[in-house]
C-alpha cells in the first residue's frame, strides 16, 4: 500500500484548506470530466491559521495560486482530482500536488472505495454539508446577489468541514466512515 504520511522535513507544517466552486458542470463542457479545467472558478475559499477564512473570486485566482505556494500542506477533499485541475486553467499547479494532503485520496487508498464529504463529516463530526455542487452552480448562475452569497457560504462551510476532518484525523489518528457495504460504521486509520 502507498505510504500516505506527509513529509514535513522540508518546511514546518503550515496547512491551508481549499475548496473551489465552479461556473459550469462537467456535462456542460466539451470533454466532461476529462476537461475539468474548463469548468471555470466561481469562488474559492481557503482557511489558514493566520488569516482564517478567505474568499477568492475568479479574478483572484493568480493571487490564490501564489498564496497556496506559501503553505504546506494544501488540505482538500478531492483536490487532486478536482480543485487543482480547475485551478490549472489559471496557472501552473504542479507544486500543489507536491504539497497536497487530499483527504479523499488518502481514504480511497485505505478503504478501496470513494466516500462522500457529507457522509464522512456526518459520521466523524456529526455535521452535514449545506448544499451540493450542482446547486452551487445553479445559485451562481442566477445572478441574484443573495444566491451568489449562498455559494460563498456553502464553499466556506465545505472548507470548515474539510478543516475539521483534517484536524480530527491528525489529533485522533482516525476518521469515521459509514461503510454501507458492511452495514456498519468504521474507524479508518489516517496519517496526515
Amino acid at each position: 500500500m502507498e505510504n500516505l504520511a506527509f513529509d514535513f522535513s522540508a518546511s514546518p507544517p503550515d496547512p491551508i484548506v481549499l475548496d473551489v466552486e465552479t461556473q459550469y458542470l462537467s456535462h456542460e463542457v466539451p470533454g466532461g470530466w476529462t476537461a475539468v479545467d474548463k469548468l471555470r472558478v466561481a469562488v474559492a475559499v481557503t482557511w489558514d491559521e493566520k488569516n482564517g477564512l478567505r474568499v477568492w473570486f475568479e479574478q483572484d485566482v493568480p493571487a490564490l495560486l501564489e498564496e497556496l505556494k506559501a503553505h504546506r500542506p494544501v488540505v482538500t477533499f478531492n483536490g487532486e482530482g478536482f480543485d487543482f485541475k480547475v485551478l490549472s486553467a489559471y496557472g501552473p499547479v504542479n507544486q500543489l500536488y507536491d504539497r497536497s494532503a487530499d483527504i479523499l485520496k488518502a481514504l480511497i487508498a485505505e478503504l478501496g472505495f470513494r466516500v462522500k464529504l457529507d457522509s464522512l463529516a456526518l459520521a466523524t463530526l456529526g455535521r452535514s454539508k449545506t448544499g451540493s455542487g450542482t446547486e452551487s452552480v445553479e445559485w451562481w448562475r442566477s445572478g441574484d446577489p443573495v444566491l451568489k452569497q449562498k455559494v460563498v457560504d456553502y464553499c466556506k462551510s465545505d472548507v470548515e468541514l474539510t478543516r475539521d476532518l483534517y484536524f480530527f484525523g491528525k489529533r485522533n489518528g482516525y476518521v469515521l466512515v459509514d461503510d454501507l457495504r458492511r452495514s456498519r460504521r468504521r474507524r479508518v486509520p489516517v496519517r496526515w
